[in-house]
């Protein structure tokens, strides 16, 4: 244990201890802009300066360890006035045109500079001026990057992609493509994580909110909308709800409110996808020692760009199910427009999802199968709808739930589970016993596969049959369980993969809270609308077995296969 003094309160913390983790565990704050525990910690800001008694240099706290005797202070004229001024020399190379910016009222850059109080900037701005792509679901403001680096440590560390990297030299320095690549022909997976990381609005999602106010105000559009299972958990938190008040059944009332015509569950296509992806693995099975094995689940749209770029060796062990928004957006156009009386072009498809790889996904040729142009037309993330909902000055607290339309309104417990990392794999592994057995299991008998940890693995019995099976989130650990696949070193059956650390819930789509890590505490929300939900088995969807009965006729028939699968080659 070292004893020190921080700000004249006595301390004592174990060796090793950052100045930074100290004065946190003693409750005093000391500001950071580049800081990410142990995955940026650089000090390359210089906000994080504190002085050390007798010593003429201040020091960053966050990359400084402890030292027995010292005596530091956080706040002291001589820390204010090195704080002020790197700031404002940070602000000269920024673009500080905050009411026009996506993260105004949600920058930390703009925090930190209300909190010291900087009401002008002394030196003379120079903005880096690049020419950046509009078109790409990910967005980059070369004018509003800081130079934190965070994005690259996110991309490097975590998701071991290196899309980012330094460019240039000395006082030119910024942050690029590597490679001397342009981001749309870089190997980015559109995961977002580098977005959710970013402190300021250098990188965005695309904006899709104007064509879909546009298609609400055409009154020859049918406007058909679809919330994904880890919306629900996250939608209310920039809008100032609690957990408990920012229910689905309150999102669907602001929806409504919009003037959507029909608001629908992707827990519907959830539990359909569960039948075919579930039933195409027994299919496997059945034929261990040709068929391609393991099977890949194939729900995250970011997992299947990178089996692309980085093992497309390997993209035939792709579930050639679509993803739950593939499949609703297919079902909506087709079965749904039937039953409306409807041609499938009137139906205008959205989506609110918690991801940025989704909005790529919709536009790819492979998923326009129900013959009405895209089979989902826009995909929003939930900090879009978020945004909506304000610039439609809806009251989403004074709200009264309302219940989602039908048919495809309709989901499970086994569906809501899909927004959290081993929810697919936990789903599927509910109703495979079903189709084998001819019984339903425990609702909770695969929840060995739950929990935050980046690569999990376990082996369950299926009526005699042992089946291996492993579930990764986060590319890095993808990554690495890929490689050891490859070289023979792991052999499973069944393999989930999300994209993002935390799967869906902690979506490159959703909200931002800097220096938090939601993905664990969303995931237990859902995990919980699972326990009280009514029916817990996707096989036991009656909306999904009326689907079969009406168009479909069974799990992997003709017409599934035509609008429910795809060959992951567009």
């Amino acid at each position: 244990m070292v004893k020190l003094t921080i700000d004249n309160q006595p301390l004592e913390v174990p060796a090793g201890t950052t100045i930074l983790e100290a004065a946190r565990a003693a409750r005093i704050r000391i500001p950071t802009l580049c800081f990410l525990k142990e995955i940026n910690e650089i000090g390359a800001c210089r906000v994080c300066l504190v002085e050390q008694k007798g010593r003429e240099r201040l020091l960053t706290a966050c990359n400084n360890v402890v030292e027995s005797g010292m005596e530091l202070f956080t706040n002291s004229p001589k820390v204010r006035r090195a704080r002020m001024t790197n700031l404002r020399l940070i602000l000269s190379q920024h673009d500080s045109n905050c009411p026009t910016c996506v993260r105004s009222g949600n920058c930390s850059l703009q925090k930190l500079a209300n909190d010291l109080g900087i009401v002008r900037v002394p030196y003379e701005k120079q903005l880096f001026h690049s020419r950046w792509t509009k078109n790409f679901p990910l967005l980059r403001n070369y004018e509003k990057c800081i130079k934190c680096m965070r994005c690259i440590q996110i991309c490097e560390k975590v998701q071991g992609m290196n899309i980012w990297d330094l460019s240039k030299t000395g006082s030119r320095t910024t942050v690029d493509v590597s490679g001397n690549r342009i981001l749309e022909e870089s190997d980015c997976a559109l995961c977002g994580q580098c977005i959710t990381h970013c402190p300021t609005g250098a990188l965005r999602e695309r904006d899709d909110t104007p064509k879909v106010f546009r298609a609400l105000a055409d009154p020859d559009k049918i406007t058909v909308v679809q919330i994904a299972p880890a919306v629900r958990a996250a939608w209310g938190e920039s809008l100032g709800l609690s957990r408990e008040a920012a229910t689905v059944k309150r999102l669907v009332a602001a929806m409504r409110k919009m003037g959507f015509d029909y608001i629908f569950d992707t827990n519907f296509s959830a539990d359909l996808t569960i039948m075919e992806e579930g039933s195409e693995f027994l299919e496997r099975m059945k034929r261990r020692g040709e068929a391609k094995l393991p099977l890949f689940t194939s729900c995250c749209p970011g997992w299947v760009r990178f089996i692309k770029s980085q093992y497309p060796e390997m993209v035939a062990h792709l579930s050639t199910a679509k993803s739950p928004q593939q499949m609703f957006g297919a079902v909506a156009k087709s079965y749904y427009a039937s039953l409306l009386g409807v041609e499938p072009e009137r139906i205008f498809c959205v989506s609110v999802m918690p991801c940025l790889a989704k909005k790529q996904e919709c536009a790819l040729p492979a998923m326009q199968d129900a013959g009405a142009g895209q089979d989902v037309d826009v995909v929003l993330t939930t900090r879009e709808i978020d945004r909506m909902i304000r610039a439609e000055h809806i009251d989403a607290q004074g709200l009264s739930e309302e219940e989602f339309d039908v048919p495809l309104g309709q989901g499970t417990g086994a569906a809501v589970i899909f927004g959290a990392t081993g929810g697919v794999m936990e789903a599927a592994l509910r109703s495979a016993y079903y189709l084998v057995t001819g019984k339903n299991p425990e609702p909770d008998a695969f929840r060995q596969v739950r929990g935050l940890e980046g690569w999990k693995e376990a082996v369950f019995d299926l009526a005699g049959t042992p089946v291996r099976v492993a579930v990764a989130s986060g590319l890095g650990n993808t990554r690495r369980l890929m490689e050891a696949v490859k070289r023979g070193e792991a052999q499973y059956d069944f393999v989930e993969i999300m994209a993002c650390p935390g799967g869906c819930a902690g979506g490159g789509g959703q909200p931002i809270h800097d220096g938090e890590e939601l993905a664990g505490v969303r995931g237990q929300v859902l995990y919980g609308l699972d326990q009280v939900s009514e029916l817990r088995f996707s096989h036991e969807n009656p909306a999904v077995l009326q689907c079969y009965e009406d168009f479909f006729g069974k799990p992997l028939s003709q017409k599934a296969h035509h609008l429910l699968h795809t060959d992951h080659e567009g």
